[in-house]
């Protein structure tokens, strides 16, 4: 097969991408633009659990749940936070105020294609008081202003920008980038099924699902890979009732404590009223998320939330992507998929079997889900900064700690090596651009959307100089 040459290449077409590509069009509609992406396009993907045709997990050979255009985010919640306090760490490279622009910037995008305007903010005198009132129990309520834009809601956006998309840009789906070389100008691509083009310029936003990949490419090609955290935990379900005093304030509450036993960062993420718990899949690894749906009609009678333990580990570890694999493996292998239990059970040291699930009250939502023991699968340390962050939820929202609450095993963020980048996201290769969650910079729909309008940006101040 003949190597085709373009301006830009993009690998991956998450959220991060999906943004490049979108600014690289309108800002420099000339430019021969290409997306490279292992999944399928917004209206094939279909994962076979969600779907309903089987239970557990068939190890799909590319996952319709993490890959394809919209990334892990098409399938999540879309919640879209305006912040800088947490969903990445973009502000290491640049201002904050220029990040809050960039996301806003973002946030239009996504309005102009359907999304609501409806604004949750921490800004009023009900999220003040709730705020004090957190205080009193030394946990830390994050400020921040977020869209709900709904699971059902966030993929018709994202099939409205990928009609608009590509009518100016080519995506290549069900195209893996197996290897990154550099060239005498710019940069050749191994495709899967042995193709190859070349580019000028190279912006790689391989997202979760490619982040080992990328790290592995990195370390081929020289560029200097900084540690990143994991975060280790469980997903909690308990009636929505408990945390309605705070959801209907704020939508989530991102809490922040530091246990008092080790000292470590617990906090509250992805909080999903009235949702449902799912399974993912990473690279084979079950994992556990969240959902939540904007129509009523869709909703459950539960609250899920993510409760994570902040690892950052040190030399000489230097694989925290695959200890987190390897903690989710335990659940895994404990159950066939992922693990649910009671939290009065695994405080009393006894395990959920079926018999004690029919007896609780709070039914689960992810009926998939196996009862078993979490104590056989997560580390003591996090388990035990676990339990003490549910006891101290408890005294804000009681009721966190009843006996049926429902824990669901394992929720592990994987966080990719970061890279060394410039300001302006750049790799020490020149004309290469890392940038999302795969790059190790972002965690959320807004920042990981914020990096790709940045580096769409800067390739195209950097066109018009040349001119």
């Amino acid at each position: 097969m003949m190597n085709e040459r373009y301006d830009v290449a993009i690998i991956g077409c998450g959220e991060a991408g999906i943004y490049a590509g979108y600014e690289l069009m309108r800002r420099n509609p000339e430019l021969k633009v290409v997306v490279l992406e292992q999944g399928r396009d917004i209206y094939s993907r279909s994962c076979p659990i969600v779907a309903g045709k089987v239970k557990d997990c068939i190890q799909c050979k590319v996952c319709d749940t993490m890959c394809g255009f919209g990334g892990a985010g098409a399938f999540s919640d879309g919640k879209f936070n305006f912040t800088t306090a947490f969903g990445g760490w973009l502000t290491d490279f640049m201002p904050a105020q220029e990040v809050m622009d960039l996301i806003g910037y973002v946030d239009s995008i996504n309005v102009a294609h359907g999304a609501t305007e409806e604004l949750y903010s921490t800004d009023t005198p009900a999220a003040r008081a709730l705020e004090k009132k957190a205080l009193e129990f030394d946990l830390h309520l994050l400020q921040a202003k977020v869209k709900h834009l709904g699971t059902e809601k966030n993929l018709v956006i994202l099939q409205n920008i990928y009609e608009d998309l590509k009518q100016g840009i080519e995506f290549r789906f069900h195209t893996a980038v197996q290897a990154i070389h550099t060239a005498d100008q710019g940069y050749r691509l191994t495709l899967s099924g042995g193709g190859e083009l070349s580019c000028d310029w190279l912006i790689a936003a391989p997202g979760r699902s490619g982040a080992e990949w990328f790290a592995n490419q990195c370390k081929d090609l020289g560029i200097a890979l900084i540690n990143n955290q994991v975060d280790i935990g469980v997903r909690v379900e308990l009636p929505a009732r408990v945390f309605e005093h705070i959801t209907d304030v704020v939508y989530e509450s991102k809490l922040v404590y530091r246990t008092k036993q080790y000292g470590d960062q617990v906090r509250t993420f992805c909080m999903n009223p009235y949702g449902h718990v799912v399974a993912e899949n990473v690279e084979g690894i079950n994992t556990v998320n969240g959902h939540s749906y904007a129509d009523p009609a869709l909703q459950s009678e539960n609250t899920n939330f993510a409760l994570l333990v902040s690892n950052r580990f040190t030399e000489p570890f230097n694989e925290p992507y695959r200890y987190g694999k390897h903690i989710a493996s335990l659940s895994n292998m404990l159950a066939g998929g992922v693990l649910v239990q009671r939290f009065g059970d695994l405080v009393k040291g006894v395990r959920t079997n079926d018999h004690r699930m029919s007896k609780s009250f709070t039914r689960p939502t992810l009926t998939a889900a196996v009862p078993g023991d979490l104590s056989l699968a997560l580390p003591k340390r996090q388990l035990d900064d676990i339990i003490e962050m549910i006891y101290q939820l408890d005294k804000l929202a009681p009721g966190t700690a009843n006996y049926d609450t429902l824990l669901y095993g394992a929720e592990v963020k994987f966080y990719s090596s970061r890279l060394t980048l410039s300001p302006e996201l750049e790799t020490r290769l020149p004309g290469m651009f890392a940038i999302g969650d795969g790059a190790g910079i972002t965690r959320g729909l807004a920042q990981a959307g914020a990096s790709g309008v940045k580096v769409a940006q800067v390739i195209s101040r950097r066109l018009s100089e040349k001119v």
